[in-house]
């Protein structure tokens, strides 16, 4: 299965508000940090916010900042958001020509195990997650301005 870049970047917008903690992000840094458009990121922002993992600050000294605490979001939250269809062949879709082994075939349920063996490790992985295991995540993110000692 592949991801799609809207939940790449989605999951990069949640990193980089869990790594400036408190304060409210912009959606410019967060788009020059990651060499992105702002209109791109804007886009990814609807649904993050809809589903409340984001919350926006209207005004001029506004921004974004994580909508619940980063160890309580996890990929699978953010993967449940961004991507549209989890169909991992043909038959997975409500559409799919007819097939005569649809109820019955091993390759359905293999792959429909491997499916959720996907989604179990997504839920078992969290945004603070993903930047703890980055001490220099801040750096890197041009959120500070030395990197930290190895």
């Amino acid at each position: 299965m592949r991801l799609t870049r809207q939940t790449n970047y989605a999951v990069r917008i949640l990193m980089y508000c869990a790594a400036n903690n408190a304060d409210l992000s912009r959606i410019g840094e967060i788009a020059r940090a990651y060499s992105v458009s702002e209109l791109f990121l804007f886009k990814i922002l609807q649904p993050l916010t809809k589903a409340g993992l984001v919350q926006t600050v209207r005004g001029r000294n506004g921004g974004i900042r994580l909508g619940r605490p980063a160890e309580k979001i996890s990929l699978l939250d953010v993967v449940k958001v961004t991507e549209d269809n989890f169909a991992m062949a043909e038959c997975f879709e409500n559409d799919a020509a007819e097939c005569p082994l649809v109820d019955s075939c091993g390759l359905n349920t293999a792959l429909r195990k491997a499916l959720g063996a996907f989604f179990d490790v997504l839920a078992d992985y969290s945004i603070d997650d993903l930047v703890k295991a980055r001490p220099s995540i801040n750096f890197l993110l041009g959120l500070d301005e030395k990197q930290p000692a190895a």
